[in-house]
């Protein structure tokens, strides 16, 4: 392949040049189109079926005002939704701004090393990249952000991925995968010059380091004092290092019988789960308190992202992946049986105020960034430019993989947010305020929550403590995070229509491993991800850094970033004041503005490819990204209450301290009072640095597109053009000349349809 590194971009080659007995490495541009956009009568019978079911689910929900609201709309809203946008907008974004051609080989395919560049399979990469996005955010934003009632998140959620986080996560990726796989900061610095470049990796780098440490503090408080989720995802490492060697060695290519091996022991590792921690050996090993969890979380990212791609990060991505989806898909089915009835307000108490319980501030900006993931996460664009693109085996599969999962992710984000609002308003304000607030006692949170005079709601002591026995816990006051809200939701409702009340422990900790499984996704494949990012920004000066085959370097840049991530989840969960109550805001501000950093970057992309007509694709998410961020950074840094600002908060408690007192507000000793300092003064600061780094980078690129408009050259940093010497299909299904075209590659011995690499550069 040696030759075909010396072709210049854009130059395209006989398929399978210097082999001609390969079959074509790809199907005809024309042909496809026209399998998938031709219209028959079924087809528009379809259409419009879908469409309207989606209008009728949408007027419900927006329009409907009672004692109560039936969940099944809230499905057939998102899932319509969503049809809708893949096949229409998706499409078009394909065909007027991206432009896929298959005929060019990916990073995946010249840079084959079977460590970080791998062509996979598009269903398994599919997998690893929605569990490698969807971590804690689709959970927890949305639970929070029902505070506010069911209506402002719904909106935001469905029609905040549309047009902006699933736009954003496609052309990310294939912007990347063009320039051989490079991380969203080096593709600023590329792009946008010296200045906005490496603003923009500052602040990338920065950024990832407060999100995987959001991601582990929510894994930390879903699993601590809980031996059955304990023991249950500990056993998932083994099995997902199972299926790496299984599929790599002992039956390659077989997916779906690995995936059906994976999903019997995951149920058995659930079963088993229950049974252990029912034993005295079993409840004391691993009955583990947060801050030895988090350690645990430590070491296990910094070994994970180390370990060779197929070892663990794809099939442990691939196992929860299938879990994962079947879960959501299993609980959309329970809502259109079970049809839950939601007595939550739509627009509750809460929205026109700032002193929420859950979260402090007011419905704009704030419920635009605690609801990140599911509608627009900056998080994902770190994924896109990092192990993904790495993998892909074919350009056109990046629409199916970028745009199709952000989707999916979403849905998550829909079933979260009804499982929030299906249980008891009561029950939810207990579990998701701060143990400073609700004492950590029973009688203590039903005290806090009857104080918020809410309208119907009235909690007493047995039913808090009926509700933990009931699924098996010693407890259920101020399970911070979302996880523990999205399964008692989760077994609320499955229990009604599968196994009845004697299930609901079942599942609840079915519901606390598939999250589990979720975010430890998120903070291997961050891990990893924040590590490509460092040795590309290290690179820029030590050239040995960007040598992928450099183990040293590896482990090296792995260890500086889980230090800088491990060290804020310690701080999280020793904060008095409860880590996601007082983190999660600045997880939802960082992620937002790494979104903006993302856009900006393709928009400046974009410029220089002239594609001048359709920036509009870009600037619409861009301009309410950065309205919404810049906002509440504002906000966050300038508020004087100090339940809002950082600052105010910061200056409050260390005057109360320098006047000697031994309390104050939600902190009972000294020892709290120091705490809240110290984590309210990382948090401003970095609020300030976030901001201005964010701002520097959106100016420049709109410099780097308001000089493409007038005519000025810059030098592509794509990737040369090589011939692909190989074919795979672009979506989850194939079309007819799609599967043709499959089986004769599949008829070849493996080793001639497999890529050896050999390096590009």
């Amino acid at each position: 392949m040696s030759t075909t590194h010396q072709q210049s971009a854009g130059a395209p080659r006989p398929a399978g040049e210097g082999r001609t007995d390969l079959p074509p490495n790809h199907v005809d541009p024309e042909v496809l189109e026209h399998e998938q956009t031709r219209w028959t009568p079924l087809r528009i019978v379809i259409w419009a079926g879908i469409a309207l079911l989606g209008a009728i689910a949408w007027a419900m929900i927006a329009f409907a005002r009672g004692e109560s609201i039936n969940a099944i709309w809230f499905v057939f809203a998102a899932v319509c939704s969503y049809f809708i946008a893949y096949r229409f907008y998706s499409k078009f974004i394909e065909r007027k701004l991206t432009r896929p051609d298959d005929r060019r080989a990916t990073p995946a395919e010249y840079n084959a090393n079977g460590k970080d560049f791998m062509p996979t399979d598009r269903r398994v990469l599919y997998g690893h990249h929605f569990a490698a996005i969807a971590g804690a955010g689709p959970l927890v934003g949305p639970v929070l952000a029902a505070q506010m009632g069911y209506l402002p998140g719904t909106i935001w959620i469905i029609v905040g991925v549309i047009l902006a986080g699933a736009v954003q996560d496609y052309l990310v990726l294939f912007f990347s995968m063009r320039r051989g796989g490079r991380s969203l900061g080096q593709m600023a610095r590329e792009e946008l010059g010296v200045v906005g470049g490496y603003a923009a990796i500052i602040a990338t780098l920065a950024i990832m380091i407060i999100i995987v440490a959001i991601l582990a503090l929510v894994v930390v408080n879903a699993l601590g004092e809980s031996p059955w989720g304990v023991f249950s995802v500990g056993m998932t490492i083994p099995i997902a290092l199972f299926m790496g060697v299984y599929l790599r060695y002992l039956r390659p290519g077989k997916v779906m019988e690995v995936s059906i091996i994976g999903f019997v022991l995951l149920m058995a590792a659930i079963v088993a789960g229950g049974w252990v921690a029912g034993t005295d050996l079993g409840a004391q090993l691993f009955t583990l308190d947060r801050v030895t969890l988090a350690w645990c979380v430590i070491v296990y990212g910094f070994i994970a992202a180390v370990l060779p791609v197929w070892l663990l990060l794809s099939p442990r991505d691939y196992l929860s992946t299938f879990m994962k989806v079947g879960t959501i898909v299993l609980l959309a089915a329970a809502i259109v049986v079970v049809r839950p009835e939601i007595t939550v307000p739509a627009v509750s108490e809460f929205a026109g105020r700032s002193d929420g319980p859950v979260f402090s501030g007011s419905l704009f900006p704030f419920l635009f960034v605690t609801i990140a993931c599911g509608a627009l996460s900056g998080f994902h664009a770190l994924i896109a430019s990092g192990t993904t693109p790495k993998m892909i085996e074919k350009e056109r599969q990046t629409r199916f993989i970028g745009y199709g999962g952000m989707l999916m992710e979403s849905f998550v984000a829909i079933m979260a947010l009804v499982a929030a609002v299906s249980i008891d308003r009561g029950i939810y304000f207990a579990m998701n305020s701060s143990p400073a607030a609700t004492m950590g006692t029973v009688e203590g949170a039903a005290a806090f929550v009857n104080s918020l005079g809410l309208s119907g709601v009235h909690v007493t002591p047995e039913l808090l403590q009926g509700t933990a026995d009931a699924v098996g816990e010693e407890t259920i006051i101020s399970r911070t995070g979302g996880a523990p809200t999205l399964a008692l939701g989760l077994s609320h409702i499955m229990h009604q229509w599968l196994g009845g009340a004697s299930m609901m422990s079942f599942w609840y900790h079915f519901a606390i491993m598939f999250e589990a499984l979720f975010i430890l996704t998120a903070v291997d494949a961050g891990t990893r991800v924040a590590r490509f990012m460092l040795t590309d920004t290290l690179g820029n000066f030590i050239p040995k850094f960007r040598d992928a085959d450099w183990r040293a370097g590896a482990w090296l840049t792995t260890a500086i970033m889980v230090a800088g991530w491990g060290s804020i989840l310690i701080l999280g969960v020793t904060d008095p004041l409860g880590g996601i109550n007082t983190f999660f805001p600045l997880f939802g501000i960082a992620n937002q503005l790494l979104a903006a950093i993302a856009l900006a970057v393709c928009l400046a992309i974009a410029a220089n490819l002239h594609r001048f007509k359709y920036l509009w694709i870009i600037l619409l998410p861009l301009a309410f990204d950065v309205l919404v961020t810049v906002t509440g950074s504002w906000q966050k840094i300038f508020s004087p209450d100090p339940k809002v600002g950082y600052w105010a908060n910061h200056f409050a408690f260390k005057d109360a301290l320098a006047q000697g007192q031994t309390s104050f507000g939600t902190a009972k000793n000294v020892e709290a009072m120091e705490a809240v300092v110290r984590n309210t003064f990382v948090q401003g600061t970095l609020s300030i640095l976030f901001v201005v780094l964010t701002i520097i980078v959106v100016i420049m690129a709109v410099v780097e597109a308001v000089k493409a408009l007038r005519g000025h050259e810059r030098r592509t940093h794509e990737d040369p053009y090589v011939e692909s010497r190989f074919y795979a299909p672009s979506g989850l299904g194939a079309t007819p000349s799609e599967k043709a075209l499959a089986k004769q590659w599949d008829a070849l011995p493996i080793e001639q349809r497999t890529p050896t690499g050999g390096g590009h550069h």
